[in-house]
This record gives structure tokens, sequence and C-alpha cells, in this order.
């Protein structure tokens, strides 16, 4: 019997034209989580995380948070995580290119967000049930693979404490995976997880069991109520 913990990644730099790096909040949101842990006297006995750069700079300020590193040289712990490609997220942009061929104004207004994210609803949508193929990406089948696989992987040779880190989209879906959502529901799940939540999973040999989905303990002050973000 063990615990996985699945963290998604810190806010990152959405409408940037680098998506794919942690804003000054979310190398915060991360090493506070780390320090949470900490606080409590967590270790882990596995870590996995995605390849992009946004997972590997979450997990070295969780390692700094957790006492592994001085903050100047925390990044090199990220090595020592077993790194999943299955883990990475799916390419946002062309999965919204799937439907709607014209580049997208930077959603800097509350009306171009919404319509941001709408569009990419009603692609997941047609990329989950096979009928676009976003390019560059791989059949949601082949996505789903790489998530599953990375949970079996767990359940095959771990027990105790296990952190993944990832991003909403495989975190989602290992949700999903796990109870028998539709798509739709999945979607749903995808788009109200928080930066630097934690979702947990009981496991064992043959399963995983949900015991919390996108919490938020190490942000659970009024002063930093304003840590909450979500893209």
């Amino acid at each position: 019997m063990g615990t996985l913990y699945l963290v998604r990644h810190g806010q990152a730099s959405f409408g940037e034209q680098d998506y794919d790096r942690l804003s000054e909040l979310g190398h915060k949101q991360s090493v506070r989580l780390g320090q949470y842990w900490r606080e409590r006297g967590m270790t882990f006995d596995a870590v996995i995380t995605g390849t992009l750069r946004r997972h590997a700079q979450t997990w070295a300020g969780i390692a700094e948070g957790l006492g592994l590193a001085q903050p100047q040289d925390a990044a090199t712990h990220a090595g020592t995580a077993l790194l999943w490609p299955g883990l990475n997220e799916y390419d946002s942009e062309a999965v919204i290119a799937t439907i709607h061929p014209h580049k997208l104004q930077k959603p800097d207004t509350p009306e171009l967000y919404r319509h941001h994210f709408r569009l990419l609803r009603d692609g997941l949508t047609q990329w989950m049930n096979g009928v676009v193929s976003p390019k560059g990406m791989p059949s949601y089948d082949d996505f789903l693979a790489g998530v599953t696989g990375a949970l079996d992987h767990v359940r095959q040779n771990f027990e105790g404490n296990v952190l993944i880190v990832s991003s909403g989209g495989p975190i989602a879906t290992a949700v999903g995976h796990v109870l028998g959502t539709t798509p739709e529901t999945t979607i749903e799940l995808n788009m109200r997880i928080r930066n630097s939540a934690v979702t947990e999973f009981i496991f064992n040999p043959k399963r995983h069991t949900l015991l919390s989905y996108n919490t938020l303990p190490h942000l659970d002050q009024p002063e930093l109520a304003d840590w909450v973000t979500y893209a």
C-alpha cells in the first residue's frame, strides 16, 4: 500500500511567447508546497516528472522547500527524478488549431481568456473522441497510454510515498482513468485544476484509488489567497 501525490506545476507564463517556464509566483508556490511537506516530515521514496521545463522547475522548487538543496543549486535535484515523457502536457495551441486555424489574439482580457478556453474545450473533446488529429501530437489513446504507463510503473515498483510532477491534462486524465469518467468530465476536471495543486491516490499492486483532488493545503492561509492561480 502506498500514496501517490500528483502535483500540477506552479504558475507558468500563460499568454507569453514561452509558456514553458514558471513565473515568479509559480516558483513561490512550488517552494511553499515543499515547505508545507517538510513541516510535516514528508519524504518520498520516488519522484517522477514530465520532461517539460516547468515540471523540472516545479520539482526544483519543491526540493528547495523540502530542504533537499540550497536555492542556488536546487535545480540539480531535478536530475534525481525519473523523467517520464508520457506525463507531458498536450499542445493546447495545436488542439485549438484543429478547429480554429487562425492565430488567436493574446488572451489579455476576460473575454479573450474565455474564448481561448471555449475553443480548447471543443478541440479537446474532438481529439479525445478521435475526430481530429492535432499536428505534432499523439492520438488521445497514445496520450492516455503515456499517463497510465506511469501509474502502472508506480504500482509495480513502489510502496510508500511517490511524487509525480506533471500538468493539468495528464493529472486530469489519470483521475478520469481511475474513475472511469467521460471525456467531457475529464476535460472539466482539467479546466478546474489549480497551479501547484495536489491530487492523491492510494495504490496497491492491483489498482489506484482516488483519495483527494486539486487541493491546496499549503496555500490555506488568508495571506496567501492571491497565490491561488489556474494558468
